[in-house]
């Protein structure tokens, strides 16, 4: 009887942490989510230019080392603020091209945010209710990130659209993914740094809204 009760402190104990991890993870990615909204409406209302790919890969890779860097510190908040802040003033251009290029730019830009959304809550809730390990998908999502990514930048340097959308369609299947993979980390105890964690699903959620965004344009936009 006494081993059984030792044994479940232990249990008590991981479960205790997981469900801090989690608390502190979402309050922070609701807060950088509303931050990074904030700043790209910054950056619409001060017609800031579209800073270019290079530029904002620079920033992002950057940021995105400092806060690795700081995960164990309180810095590590502020570095977390200042990449998701960034992201943000690089995705305000973006919204204004698409709202001036297309004549149903606003309902485009909805029905992405709807759909990141919708997608986001129904991977994260089949995540947490069933508690599933996703960790086998680790290397495929791996391989696809960066498949993508390479694709993405021949779009980039050749100038050809139809890779532009083949690595816009991976982005929005990896970051689904990626979605469910990184929250049944949360779960089962493998990511316990909340500061990691929150910037692993923002990075995951920008990356499908962007995605998500690219395809709607390029098949239901009206010039």
């Amino acid at each position: 009887m006494v081993q059984q009760v030792i044994s479940t402190v232990p249990r008590a104990e991981s479960v205790i942490a997981t469900n801090k991890v989690l608390r502190n993870t979402y309050l922070l990615l609701s807060t950088t989510l509303l931050f990074s909204a904030a700043c790209a409406g910054v950056a619409m209302a001060a017609r800031i230019p579209y800073l270019g790919p290079w530029i904002t890969l620079l920033g992002y890779f950057g940021l995105l080392f400092l806060t690795t860097r700081l995960r164990n510190s309180a810095w590590g908040l502020a570095a977390v603020f200042a990449l998701t802040g960034f992201m943000g003033l690089t995705l305000g251009p973006l919204l204004s091209a698409y709202m001036s290029f297309f004549s149903n730019g606003s309902e485009l830009v909805m029905l992405a945010m709807g759909g990141t959304a919708s997608i986001f809550l129904g991977l994260s809730g089949y995540a947490l209710i069933s508690r599933r390990s996703f960790s086998f998908m680790g290397s495929f999502l791996m391989v696809g990130a960066w498949t993508a990514f390479l694709i993405g930048i021949a779009a980039l340097l050749f100038s050809v659209p139809t890779l532009s959308l083949a690595a816009a369609g991976m982005f929005m299947f990896v970051s689904s993914g990626l979605i469910l993979l990184q929250t049944g980390d949360i779960v089962h105890g493998h990511e316990t740094n909340y500061i990691m964690a929150t910037v692993s699903l923002y990075v995951s959620i920008y990356n499908l809204f962007v995605s998500l965004l690219q395809l709607l344009g390029a098949f239901s936009g009206d010039d």
